[in-house]
């Protein structure tokens, strides 16, 4: 009966991570396009895109996990409860937050706001992660090709982000000093969290839990 009892203890605390994190990680990302400082990443590429279509940051940040989702075919990569939730929380959560946010002019502000937007960025990562309910579509990809090509998780993570930057920037998309910033933080700043927000190994994995995507390998530089 404990032994059930803790399985239950531990897979609700897993979810509480999951969904946390998730939405923490859409909240975080707000504030880094608030701070106006430069994105991440992806988020260069998920601006540009919205300044293109007209459509909010959020939803073109969900269709983009979607489409990338559907690059995980080819590479036969197997999806966890984490991975689909992780395309339909962050961009409703960073809708939401820029919906709540007031308009921020002074870089007084501005940059309180990007420092804030890193490290609770590490944190939703940590927090997400450590659940253990598989990656997101986009590390997921780049574990993927790591698998199929052999190429170190290094050069692809490198490769694809410089390729979504570049693409994002062309778009209109913001880079900056945060986007700096934020390559050099954000695996310490994971790394840091992951410990923290570890759960207790047990004995029985919870079957919804997409397998074979190592930590250390998706936040790997």
């Amino acid at each position: 009966m404990f032994t059930g009892m803790s399985t239950k203890v531990r897979l609700g605390r897993r979810l509480v991570q999951l969904y946390a994190g998730l939405a923490l990680y859409g909240a975080s990302s707000a504030l880094l396009l608030e701070a106006g400082l430069g994105l991440e990443p992806w988020n260069v590429l998920h601006q540009g895109l919205s300044k293109l279509t007209g459509l909010s940051m959020g939803v073109v940040l969900t269709i983009v996990g979607a489409a990338v989702l559907l690059l995980w075919i080819p590479l036969r990569q197997r999806p966890g409860l984490g991975t689909v939730s992780n395309v339909l929380v962050i961009g409703f959560a960073m809708d939401a937050t820029l919906a709540v946010l007031p308009d921020v002019r002074a870089l007084a502000v501005r940059v309180p706001l990007l420092l804030a937007g890193v490290v609770l960025n590490g944190a939703a990562t940590g927090l997400y992660i450590a659940a253990d309910f598989g990656p997101g579509p986009r590390d997921g990809l780049m574990t993927g090709l790591h698998r199929r090509t052999g190429r170190s998780i290094r050069l692809i993570r490198t490769a694809v982000e410089v390729a979504v930057v570049v693409t994002g920037f062309a778009l209109g998309g913001t880079v900056g000093v945060g986007t700096v910033l934020y390559a050099l933080t954000i695996g310490p700043l994971a790394q840091l969290f992951l410990r923290v927000f570890a759960v207790p190994a047990a004995s029985a994995r919870s079957t919804v839990v997409a397998t074979g995507q190592p930590e250390g390998a998706i936040l790997q530089r």
